[in-house]
């Protein structure tokens, strides 16, 4: 008698901790997928907003939902609902098309119906030059997942102080006809990325930018020249919000110690709306 309790008691905890695997993963899927999801940075195409080994927060609801909006894009419906138009200026995370097992983060410049044109590196929108101000040098520390990366014929310009060495970028301000504003690198002037034609923002789609003008491939390219190309709405993921955690590259998974000797600090909740929105 006491051995079949027994036997209906470890059925019993072992359902009820099947349940709680199920619920706890339910939960995981629901909140990745409507609320937020973290996001990592693995490229310079974002500087100097986004740092490589930077973490962000994605909300999943300013733009609404689509397959891409769901981890493994599970389930898989077509369209989007619940859509809004991104704002100018969103830090947005999207999928790229071409590449759907992957995901990109840029920056949306032109919304559906707009006109977009770069001549000799300054964005017009609209028929109107985007306000371009306040240019200085900025420096970005180098470490082990941030080396002097420059486009050429830009050549690499180090700053050191101590132990400290830093890769000097020039930059300007930029602001958009609705106020936000952010910086831009602008590392050299003539290159293949400084003209594109005057082009209008198809029905359904969006224009995306690099911070680091020289060294994004984004809506100004193709996705045949390695770009994106315009970007369906339906291929968004979500808008950038918060930086939650930064490293320098130079932590080991073994050493958990390492994980705050790199951590960059000054990064942690750092907010990435623009700013004067």
């Amino acid at each position: 008698m006491s051995r079949r309790r027994s036997t209906r008691r470890d059925r019993s905890e072992g359902g009820g901790l099947l349940r709680l695997i199920v619920i706890v993963a339910l939960l995981a899927w629901l909140v990745r997928s409507f609320v937020f999801t973290p996001f990592s940075i693995p490229s310079g195409s974002m500087l100097p907003t986004l740092y490589i080994g930077d973490y962000l927060v994605v909300a999943k609801w300013p733009y609404g939902y689509s397959r891409d909006s769901f981890p493994f894009h599970f389930p898989g419906i077509h369209g989007r609902f619940l859509s809004h138009l991104p704002k100018r200026g969103d830090v947005a995370v999207f999928v790229p098309p071409g590449h759907e097992s992957e995901d990109y983060v840029k920056r949306v410049i032109g919304l559906p119906g707009d006109t977009v044109e770069i001549r000799n590196g300054q964005l017009i929108l609209n028929a109107k030059p985007v306000r371009r101000d306040d240019p200085r040098p900025v420096a970005i520390a180098i470490s082990a997942n941030s080396p002097c990366r420059v486009v050429p014929p830009a050549r690499p310009l180090v700053r050191t102080s101590g132990n400290h060495r830093a890769c000097v970028y020039s930059s300007y301000r930029e602001t958009l006809p609705n106020g936000a504003s952010y910086r831009v690198f602008e590392q050299v002037s003539g290159g293949m990325a400084d003209n594109f034609p005057s082009t209008r923002v198809p029905p359904g789609r969006l224009f995306l930018m690099g911070d680091n003008r020289d060294d994004s491939l984004d809506s100004r390219f193709s996705v045949a020249e390695g770009g994106i190309g315009f970007v369906p709405m339906e291929n968004l993921v979500g808008r950038a919000s918060t930086i939650f955690w930064s490293t320098d590259g130079s932590s080991s998974y073994f050493e958990p110690w390492t994980w705050f000797t790199a951590l960059r600090s000054s990064r942690v909740g750092n907010s990435l709306a623009p700013a004067d929105r």
